[in-house]
């Protein structure tokens, strides 16, 4: 029989999905930003090529430094909101959207890395969802800590017809959810979409373990095996008969209970339980 991995093992598992996830969100900024550069009409193609050669060598460079990023263990606010900007500097020099950015306070409390790793992957997940829609055409970014959360807001010009609800926010409530924080949502149509998100600086009191399922409900129990095999929130609606809105639902909740940042974590959790 195959032995379960034990809680050291399943920690490694979680440590990897999370450094992959991390990877992916700045390799579709890269990728992204490249191929703005090669679409770009106000570029030849050899001054295309060298900008492009550019972001790429660059996408190198912090691809070899993230190990040295993910070791640190705080982070100065303004020095965080920095390093996103230098990260999206590429798609948004190439790109069609205007960028603004509210720089944060120089003074107060430092970030702990994983908030800053965190708040950093929820503002390149609203561009890149801005840019593949292509309905907005300026965008703000800003930073703020009140001595006990990230404050984080995200406003565009687009059509302002966004929910909490929609599953190009999905990746965002996720994050939020598993770090005990709260997303509200406001959207004027004809007018744009504001995301406000508060992350608490310090760690949620308590997770459950793989030991702890016990305390999950037994719906939650079913959209968990559901999660596990890798399947979308609308299939597990339709195999539970259930809404999507209700799978988010109780995902949500799974995130927090086992203090999961990402659904991969949370499938890498339930397979080894």
């Amino acid at each position: 029989m195959h032995e379960p991995p034990t809680p050291a093992e399943r920690a490694l598992l979680l440590a990897s999905d999370r450094a992959l996830t991390e990877q992916a969100d700045q390799y579709a900024v890269a990728l992204e930003s490249i191929l703005a550069v090669l679409r770009s009409a106000r570029l030849s193609d050899a001054a295309a090529r060298v900008e492009a050669t550019d972001i790429a060598s660059a996408a190198l460079i912090r691809a070899r430094s993230a190990y040295e990023q993910h070791e640190s263990l705080f982070e100065p606010v303004a020095e965080a909101f920095s390093r996103l900007k230098v990260e999206l500097r590429p798609l948004i020099r190439s790109g069609q959207l205007d960028v603004q950015f509210a720089e944060p306070p120089t003074s107060g409390r430092a970030l702990p890395g994983a908030v800053a790793h965190e708040a950093r992957a929820i503002a390149r997940t609203a561009l890149l969802a801005l840019v593949d829609t292509a309905e907005a055409t300026r965008a703000r970014i800003g930073w703020d800590c009140d001595g006990r959360n990230l404050l984080v807001e995200i406003r565009d010009d687009g059509a302002g017809a966004v929910s909490v609800h929609d599953d190009a926010l999905s990746p965002i409530s996720e994050r939020v959810v598993t770090l005990d924080g709260a997303l509200d949502v406001e959207a004027i149509p004809g007018w744009g979409t504001t995301l406000r998100i508060e992350i608490p600086l310090d760690p949620p009191s308590t997770a459950l373990t793989v030991d702890g399922a016990e305390e999950l409900t037994s719906r939650e129990r079913d959209v968990l095996r559901l999660v596990a095999t890798g399947i979308p929130n609308r299939r597990i609606g339709d195999q539970l008969g259930i809404t999507v809105s209700t799978v988010k639902y109780h995902v949500a909740n799974l995130l927090r209970k086992y203090g999961a940042r990402t659904r991969t974590e949370l499938a890498t959790i339930a397979r080894s339980a």
